[in-house]
């Protein structure tokens, strides 16, 4: 048969190359896979030592003191004796039994919960509010908004000062208001005074001011907090939902609860969930603007006078552990009750 200069015969098929030794591509297929397991272990060691920083300082400033706060939590430990206690020491119960059987705890656990249940549930419905009040453009919708961050940026020794200003029975601002303009026959102690009768529909009712405006301070303070997310979250609404269910002929309430509303759902849990956790380890708030006195006393400011008034690390950190068990059980319920309910919705 005729070959072309190519190599080629006439019928356009190449030559036949006989086959002298073996294929060197299956002889490279070991050397390609040990290569990829060199490279993979390369890259295994940069990972971690990248990583290695951060799970350093996780160690030291987050598993470390945890430990060593369980260790304590089991022993008897005085501020005196600190220095002489190590990890391991005699462990003891002692600490939980006189912590849940001394009077006063189950007073400060019910006031720890009425106060996180409250200030979570006004942070939020007051950021609800804001949010939709602000969610149609207008003039002048920047500047309110950021303003309404203050609260929750500002320095909180500043914020408790100018409450404590404001509602001080002498030369409080409100009470001068309340005098002047509503009638009240005496000023009110708002930080100071427990029970506060008040006349409502012919019925005097005992109200625990302090704790109520101590409340309040807590959901002043973090509906901004609310009110970021919540915002962000009608943002992504689309427009094109509401203004069919306007041309529809639905009422600002129906729109509110038919498209508004299970939108919000799923960031409202989320919120829920991060203020419930956050108020109910609150002492910051409470500590400056009551001291734990008038019926303020919630478990974190338990925990700091047990630890510095009377000297007790153990009992202290019996406490923290205790308060930090209930929280978890209550997270839980919450999410095993609520939260599956919220996703669907």
């Amino acid at each position: 048969m005729t070959q072309l200069s190519g190599g080629a015969d006439l019928s356009g098929r190449p030559p036949i190359i006989p086959n002298d030794g073996p294929d060197l591509r299956a002889g490279a297929a070991p050397g390609a896979r040990r290569g990829r397991s060199r490279r993979n272990r390369e890259e295994r060691r940069a990972g971690l030592l990248l990583i290695a920083p951060t799970l350093a300082i996780i160690l030291i400033a987050v598993v470390v003191p945890i430990v060593w706060a369980i260790a304590l939590a089991f022993q008897k430990v005085r501020l005196i004796n600190i220095r002489e206690t190590g990890l391991f020491g005699s462990y003891t119960f002692e600490n939980f039994i006189e912590v849940l059987t001394s009077p006063g705890f189950l007073q400060a656990l019910w006031t720890t919960i009425v106060y996180s249940v409250f200030g979570t549930g006004l942070a939020i419905g007051i950021g609800l509010i804001a949010a939709l009040a602000l969610r149609k453009p207008f003039r002048g919708r920047g500047i309110i908004r950021a303003s309404l961050l203050l609260p929750y940026v500002a320095p909180v020794v500043a914020a408790t000062f100018v409450w404590s200003t404001l509602l001080n029975p002498q030369y409080g601002l409100v009470n001068w208001f309340g005098q002047t303009v509503l009638g009240w026959s005496e000023p009110v102690a708002f930080l100071s005074q427990r029970w506060l009768p008040v006349s409502l529909f012919g019925l005097e009712i005992q109200v625990p001011i302090a704790l109520v405006t101590v409340i309040c301070f807590e959901a002043w303070r973090s509906f901004p907090f609310a009110f970021l997310f919540l915002t962000a979250r009608l943002q992504a609404v689309p427009e094109s939902l509401d203004e069919a269910a306007r041309i529809d002929g639905a009422t600002p309430s129906q729109r509110f609860a038919h498209i508004l509303w299970p939108q919000l759902v799923p960031t409202i849990a989320v919120l829920t969930v991060l203020r419930f956790i956050w108020t109910f380890n609150n002492f910051d708030d409470i500590y400056l603007l009551t001291g734990g006195g008038a019926g303020t006393q919630v478990v974190a400011v338990r925990v700091f006078d047990y630890m510095t008034a009377r000297g007790d690390i153990g009992a202290a950190a019996a406490q923290a552990l205790v308060l930090a068990a209930i929280l978890a059980i209550l997270v839980t319920v919450y999410l095993r009750l609520f939260g599956r309910q919220e996703e669907q919705a």
